[in-house]
């Protein structure tokens, strides 16, 4: 269930961690991960969904962008990357390529950004 008082203490966790100055990978994973807060909160599809047109979504992703911006991954040590490989056609690929070059970064900081974006389920193909 959605309430203002579940919204303010997501928020006030994101802020007191944010406040450490952690690197982003570490917020995004205590915050917004699979495990953090707001998944702990709102557990359901349709609660979460709720919750990311809150304020207090906004802010976190607000806070998540300064990270970002501050600095690169943490090691390996603490938080291992992975890699993904993801099929697209040649015109999506250009398209992507210029519009990171538009914004003056990577492709993968990019795509990171865009996979981070709420994404509406009406937009999402299921498998057959």
């Amino acid at each position: 269930m959605l309430t203002a008082e579940r919204c303010e203490e997501v928020k006030r966790h994101a802020e007191t961690l944010f406040s450490q100055s952690p690197d982003w990978a570490t917020f995004y994973r205590e915050t917004l991960g699979s495990q953090g807060i707001v998944r702990q909160m709102f557990a359901t599809r349709e609660t979460l969904a709720e919750f990311e047109k809150t304020d207090a979504y906004q802010q976190i992703q607000q806070m998540l962008t300064q990270l970002r911006k501050a600095g690169p991954l943490p090691s390996e040590e603490f938080e291992p990357t992975r890699v993904i490989t993801v099929r697209l056609p040649k015109s999506l690929h250009e398209a992507l390529r210029d519009e990171a070059h538009e914004h003056r970064t990577s492709m993968n900081k990019l795509c990171i950004s865009k996979l981070m974006q709420i994404i509406d389920n009406g937009r999402v193909p299921t498998e057959p």
